[in-house]
């Protein structure tokens, strides 16, 4: 009897649909014809143990049992799931054959191995499970993955990083809130300090970002501007800023802003009405590709810029379109990239798009399959690809507002791979005048290629140019290297330094993605510049989420700002735990993990040594600057004397 385990039910039913006929639905599983069952977990089916549970005398937190380092790790049954672990037991008995169907990612990888060794399979029976990788619902492609089986023990690097994440959490997680939770108890907070190695740096992340908003002081910089005409008798033709020498650089910020007022005034005063020469001409044609597939976080980015939408709403948004409506391939994942042979549906979906009556379908009708973008790349691939509309219909499909939204724009970033790239002239002038060197930057556009799908409103463009550094919409007119033109007038711009703006959804997704902005060390900054991220894809917006529910974090409108306990617990907490450095190179060293470019025991024995040193440093730390007074916990919810390992991740 072959035994398939998915992950979710819904997955268990997708598969069992592409399987013999005719089959027994149970609650529990699915009996086929040929006598094979298809089973599933619900979610995480088991969870690390508790401190007690190891030892009763650690239900009580008290300091001096600190660190709390189980020698032999363990797992529990989920009490509401429990029924469907008995099954599962009976199941993986009788089977002669074990298929992995966990969901195609690390933590999907380890739910379904940590279930079947927890039965204490045999070792040849181990050796022979073989995993189905499935990313879309759909029956065909549910068929092509049943025929693309792999032996499981490939994928045993994915495993051991997640359970090394679990660990990791379990450790930092329930060592660290205990001590912190018992220090903050002696100076009368009587309530408890919840860290985490991903959520505690997420929070000091809006802590300081807040931080450095309250403490900004706006100062005045200077520009100048030339006003140049072709001739001293002729309207101006264009603008060009003034590029501060190096002799100005001590009337300069750090950022090369002049900030003495006097200087630029100076400036302008002897560029009025003088001879400017032409001193050199760059013209480059460039071009750009269209943007990658979405991964996760890279879509709910989009989807919080475009319709203020939260990380967690656009997750669960996503889990819709993929579960029940089959219109989107596996939405978790962290990856942009598709494999070749994706490439043999890509006609289909097009066309499936061209026919429906969405506002995707004349994009889809002009679209070139015969293009291929570098989206396609095998070497980019992992357990998982780029999210994706299926070969599914959208059709007769009634799609809430929220379930439209995000499937049009995965379906907008899928079509720009068929489209040419956007190609533009860049042209830069220098010139001279009166001993100081000005530029002026022009761009044309020469093929819009697959920013046709982007229309942007003039206000979104004149911004896009500003920040590429074309002062205006201007054309530049037809110049030569060396002529001489006329500068009509110079011209004083003052403008104030603005602050940090607050996070918001998108920019806080954004900073979790690419942390090394936010690194410290130079080291660690260097490593993360490949193996960049706080969190995953798949966890990023759990935890934002869960620093809401913890009363931590807030809206003020589209502001993600601290709460005063947030701010409480960050100034209480030592510097290395509020910091995104430390965790940030845990999560490259997973990653490493997963690739088989470092062992468990690298990355385990090196965290416990750090989580000993914290706790002893937590023992020394004041947490005076705490509310005096307990916040108290919300109705229906347990106090940490209850269950203390729920309040740690």
């Amino acid at each position: 009897m072959k035994l398939y385990i998915a992950e979710k039910p819904s997955l268990g039913r997708a598969i069992a649909a592409a399987l013999p006929k005719p089959q027994k639905n149970h609650k529990t599983h699915i009996e086929l014809a040929n006598g094979d069952v298809v089973s599933w977990c619900i979610g995480h089916i088991l969870a690390q143990a508790d401190p007690e549970d190891y030892d009763a005398e650690l239900k009580k937190w008290r300091m001096e049992s600190l660190p709390i380092v189980p020698e032999q790790w363990q797992l529990k049954p989920i009490p509401r799931t429990r029924a469907q672990l008995t099954v599962l037991r009976k199941l993986v008995k009788q089977a002669d054959e074990i298929i992995h169907a966990g969901d195609p990612d690390r933590e999907g990888q380890l739910l379904v191995d940590e279930v079947i060794d927890y039965f204490k399979l045999s070792k040849t029976k181990k050796a022979n499970i073989q995993r189905l990788l499935i990313s879309d619902l759909n029956l065909p492609a549910v068929k092509r993955a049943l025929n693309s089986l792999k032996p499981n023990s490939d994928f045993m690097p994915l495993s051991i990083s997640a359970l090394a994440r679990s660990r990791a959490d379990w450790l930092y997680g329930i060592n660290l809130t205990r001590a912190y939770t018992l220090q903050g108890q002696k100076t009368g907070y009587h309530s408890v300090l919840s860290v985490g190695r991903v959520q505690t740096p997420l929070l000091g992340l809006v802590v300081r970002r807040e931080q450095e908003i309250s403490q900004f002081v706006s100062k005045p910089f200077f520009q100048v501007q030339a006003h140049i005409a072709l001739s001293s008798n002729e309207a101006i033709a264009f603008t060009a800023k003034w590029q501060p020498s190096e002799s100005c650089q001590p009337y300069c910020d750090e950022e090369g802003r002049v900030v003495v007022k006097a200087l630029a005034a100076n400036v302008v005063n002897r560029i009025d009405n003088q001879p400017a020469t032409i001193s050199n001409i760059e013209s480059t044609e460039k071009q750009q590709a269209a943007p990658l597939p979405f991964n996760l976080s890279q879509l709910q980015i989009s989807a919080a810029k475009q319709f203020s939408m939260n990380a967690k709403l656009v997750l669960d948004v996503c889990q819709a379109l993929y579960e029940r409506h089959k219109l989107i391939t596996y939405p978790r994942s962290d990856c942009r990239y598709l494999p070749k042979e994706q490439l043999k549906q890509a006609k289909g979906i097009v066309n499936t798009l061209a026919q429906s009556s969405l506002p995707c379908n004349k994009p889809a009708q002009e679209a070139n399959t015969a293009l291929v973008s570098k989206a396609w790349n095998d070497k980019k691939i992992t357990a998982h690809h780029a999210i994706i509309p299926t070969e599914k219909s959208p059709e007769n499909i009634n799609l809430n507002t929220f379930e439209k939204n995000i499937y049009l724009l995965i379906v907008r970033q899928y079509l720009v791979q068929f489209y040419p790239a956007y190609i533009y002239q860049q042209t830069k002038v220098h010139l001279l005048i009166a001993g100081g060197h000005f530029l002026t930057q022009a761009k044309m556009e020469k093929q819009l290629g697959w920013q046709v799908l982007f229309p942007k409103s003039k206000k979104a463009q004149t911004s896009d140019n500003l920040k590429q550094g074309y002062d205006q919409e201007q054309t530049l007119p037809a110049l030569t290297k060396g002529q001489i033109v006329h500068c009509k007038q110079g011209e004083l711009v003052e403008k104030h330094t603005s602050p940090p703006q607050s996070f918001t959804d998108a920019t806080l997704l954004g900073a979790m993605t690419g942390i090394s902005r936010y690194v410290s060390d130079p080291a660690i900054k260097k490593v993360l510049k490949e193996t960049d991220g706080l969190g995953t894809d798949a966890t990023r917006a759990g935890i934002i989420d869960l620093l809401f529910k913890r009363d931590f974090l807030k809206r003020q409108g589209k502001a993600i700002t601290a709460t005063e306990v947030g701010v409480a617990l960050i100034n209480a907490l030592p510097e290395m735990a509020t910091l995104p450095d430390m965790t940030a190179q845990w999560e490259a060293t997973l990653t490493a993990i997963s690739e088989k470019n470092a062992s468990y025991l690298h990355f385990m024995q090196p965290l416990t040594n750090i989580v000993t040193e914290m706790v002893y440093g937590a023992s020394q730390q004041s947490f005076s600057g705490l509310p005096k007074v307990a916040f108290k916990p919300k109705r229906g919810k347990k106090t940490f004397q209850k269950k203390p390992a729920k309040k740690a991740s």
